[in-house]
């Protein structure tokens, strides 16, 4: 009998590009860090495309060692363009065959989001009010 996984056995992995930069790779972190003290979830990984580990791979192995048993990927990005919308679904499907009783869902880019532009405006107003 199958069953809806709790939302203690859900587990983020946010899924940014990866840089050669520490501190882009840093902000990843960062956000995981937070996202994990302020939601329900059993775990929340970050991993990285290309150019520097976790890998998406490492990071879904690391949420199923800690219980998850519904793994949200979650693309750190802008838009639904190729990486989206054929690399990270090809790691959906590959991560579904490889572990067949965990359930992996690729969430929506962060794109056309209402609360993104306010992100946007709140950056412009910022800078508009510093000294130059």
């Amino acid at each position: 009998m199958s069953r809806e996984p709790s939302a203690t056995e859900t587990a983020l992995l946010i899924i940014a590009h990866g840089s050669r930069e520490c501190a882009a790779n840093g902000d990843v972190h960062y956000l995981a860090q937070d996202l994990l003290k302020r939601g329900p979830y059993v775990t929340v990984e970050p991993s990285f495309l290309e150019l520097t580990g976790p890998t998406i791979h490492q990071a879904a192995e690391a949420c199923i060692k800690k219980g998850a048993r519904n793994i949200i990927l979650l693309p750190y990005f802008l838009s639904a363009g190729v990486h989206v919308r054929r690399d990270l679904t090809a790691a959906q499907r590959e991560l579904s065959k490889r572990y067949c009783d965990v359930r992996f869902l690729l969430a929506e880019p962060l794109g056309r989001h209402p609360l993104l532009a306010e992100i946007v405006l709140e950056r412009a107003r910022l800078t508009a009010d510093r000294p130059a």
